[in-house]
């Protein structure tokens, strides 16, 4: 007598979810929300929050693919391992008596369970574990391989008939299967703005320089940044009636130089110093009270004629 199909639980749930996230308005959704969140990330070390400057869903949605490239990839080769794994599995339980593919199948499922119980675990000492950023992406995985574990076991078991377990239980694990990996790519994206904006603070020569004047004196409290009061230069021809001229009242008479661009939008400039230190802190000045001239310089290692 022929076995029943092993297999037909976990392709299913395999198709179920290849058809959740093929529309493309759910893809662009999540590269929208992966893009905010790395970018909210970046500006966060900066001390902006993103909101306030104004950015539109297309820009978004085209920082994204950087902050996903890594986690997209690990996925397709995980998945790709998963089917010849399971496939591999389909024709071991195939030729194994009912009692060792239910043990089998149990191995798997207690295994997930304890994924499950594990980050489950963690997730409620999670705010005791705030000084450690790990916790962030270690739960979620947990949460995730756990329910990924329960749910291929319990599918196969239905699939064999050898369970009382109803569809709605897979459902729901699949559910927390997803929920943990968005999670956990959500810390990814969160941890790549973090070192993009390292990186970036670590050598803001890469910005276009900045000369600022303003109207009125502003502190910008970072000793890097250089602070010149102008004065206002008077004419040396005499005036028709022999007086000596009055110089014109400054509009601009405040000059700030050491600053770099970070970013503009809302009517605001976003400056930082040259040398970013943590205690430097980022300038916000509305295009409407100042004056700027920026400075764009070549790269430094740009490639040369042979």
């Amino acid at each position: 007598m022929a076995s029943p199909p092993t297999g037909l639980g976990f392709e299913k749930w395999m198709g179920f979810l290849s058809s959740f996230v093929a529309p493309l308005t759910l893809v662009t959704a999540l590269l929208f929300y992966f893009g905010y969140v790395s970018t909210r990330e970046f500006f966060r070390y900066f001390g902006i929050d993103v909101d306030i400057i104004g950015m539109s869903s297309q820009e978004f949605v085209m920082r994204s693919p950087g902050a996903l490239f890594i986690p997209v990839m690990v996925l397709l080769l995980l998945a790709a391992a998963l089917i010849v794994a399971h496939r591999r599995l389909r024709d071991h339980l195939s030729m194994q008596t009912p009692d060792r593919r239910r043990r089998t199948i149990g191995a798997f499922a207690w295994t997930g369970i304890g994924f499950l119980l594990a980050g489950l675990a963690l997730a409620f000492v999670m705010p005791l574990l705030a000084g450690w950023d790990y916790a962030m992406l270690l739960t979620p995985l947990l949460l995730a391989i756990g329910a990924g574990l329960s749910a291929y076991a319990a599918s196969t078991a239905r699939s064999l008939g050898s369970t009382g377990v109803g569809r709605s239980v897979v459902v729901l694990l699949v559910l927390v299967m997803v929920a943990g990996t968005f999670w956990s790519t959500a810390t990814v994206a969160q941890w790549w703005g973090r070192g993009q904006a390292r990186a970036l603070a670590s050598d803001l020569r890469a910005l276009p320089a900045v000369i600022l004047d303003t109207r009125e004196r502003i502190f910008p409290g970072n000793s890097a940044i250089g602070f010149q009061e102008l004065q206002p230069a008077a004419s040396d021809t005499p005036n028709d009636d022999g007086s000596t001229p009055v110089a014109p009242a400054m509009t601009h008479g405040y000059r700030y130089s050491g600053l770099r661009l970070l970013a503009q939008g809302g009517g605001r400039l976003y400056l930082v110093p040259d040398e970013w230190s943590p205690n430097a802190s980022t300038l916000v000045v509305s295009y409407d009270d100042v004056r700027v001239r920026f400075r764009f310089v070549p790269d430094a290692d740009a490639p040369t004629d042979p």
